[in-house]
């Protein structure tokens, strides 16, 4: 229960970074965004206090590609991490449907199936995204605390559509983490393993 209440009030503090433009990045507010770089173009890669995202960061959380494009165009660091080590690459491949999303699709899947045109409207937003920011030079193949990639998370997620986008940007499928919850190696996880998932090996051997 203790950790539930821990991970809730994180939650909680993302939604309310320390540092303003952090906030508007988090929250999709593009005008706040550029009136925070016209004030001082330097904040482009400030930190938050808490866990030293940056508004780049921010956006990548929320899958905001509107707010990561403008961000990039005025020389955002794709490179830099939190204090988790993880960089925005991380993020983009970690966004998941948010509660409401969820809710959004089961309501109107039966409407005219808006549900499922919606479903896929988001999931190529988010490979829309992570082509944006391997177009921008981030590091394919940083660690974070954990010692994940972006492609251990990909496979942690079995996600189909950015696993061969990864290794075609030649993510490294090699490369071991610390931790066993979610594999050493990304072609070892459960994810690539199972039947329907076959390709991933494919993928690999492939390059």
């Amino acid at each position: 229960m203790g950790a539930f209440i821990i991970a809730v009030l994180q939650n909680l503090l993302l939604c309310f970074p320390s540092q303003p433009i952090c906030q508007a990045a988090y929250q999709n507010d593009l005008g706040q965004v550029w009136r925070w770089v016209r004030e001082d173009s330097a904040c482009i890669n400030v930190r938050d206090g808490f866990n030293g995202d940056t508004p780049l960061i921010c956006a990548c959380r929320r899958g905001h590609l509107r707010i990561v494009s403008f961000l990039l165009k005025r020389n955002a660091d794709v490179n830099l991490k939190n204090r988790k080590e993880r960089n925005c690459l991380h993020y983009a491949v970690k966004k998941k449907f948010t509660f409401f999303d969820y809710l959004l699709i089961i309501l109107l899947m039966p409407v005219l199936l808006i549900g499922y045109f919606l479903m896929v409207s988001k999931t190529k937003q988010n490979e829309a995204l992570v082509r944006t920011l391997l177009n921008a030079g981030v590091d394919v193949n940083a660690t974070d605390c954990d010692g994940c990639t972006a492609l251990h998370y990909a496979c942690q997620m079995k996600n189909q559509t950015l696993i061969p986008l990864l290794l075609e940007a030649r993510a490294d499928p090699t490369i071991k983490n610390k931790v066993r919850t979610c594999g050493h190696l990304p072609s070892s996880l459960p994810a690539a393993a199972s039947s329907d998932f076959g390709f991933v090996l494919k993928c690999i051997n492939c390059l």
